[in-house]
């Protein structure tokens, strides 16, 4: 199993062909993929998102929270902090996911190789 950052979400949604949409189509394929449920929000939220990529994003599995979830988050945004990092709260949340399930996250997007040196974030 894998999990797919938002940015990567969008990247598949719009019919790029980088690595980590590879990634995200294969997942897809073999019912590997899923999703932290701060992603499922932000894609959502986008009022031009087409009904049938709505439809795909809500048929993804989701990486549902477990208990403490919130206070781990907190904390490992706090260790971002300490060490002089501006991690924003949807990645903290994003990442927290991941580590929470150990399940590793496909990204285009760098703010989350602070969590991969710090917090052993595992990153495709």
């Amino acid at each position: 199993m894998i999990c797919a950052d938002t940015s990567s979400f969008i990247a598949f949604s719009r019919g790029e062909r980088e690595r980590d949409v590879e990634l995200v189509v294969q997942a897809l394929m073999h019912r590997l993929l899923a999703l932290a449920p701060v992603s499922v929000a932000e894609l959502l939220s986008d009022p031009g998102l087409a009904p049938s990529m709505e439809k795909v994003v809500l048929g993804v599995p989701r990486l549902e929270i477990t208990p403490g979830y919130w206070e781990r988050a907190g904390k490992l945004r706090a260790k971002l902090i300490r060490h002089k990092f501006r991690p924003k709260i949807a990645d903290t949340l994003i990442a927290q996911s991941c580590l929470d399930h150990r399940v590793p996250l496909v990204t285009r997007d760098e703010d989350f190789i602070p969590f991969q040196q710090l917090a052993g974030l595992q990153l495709l």
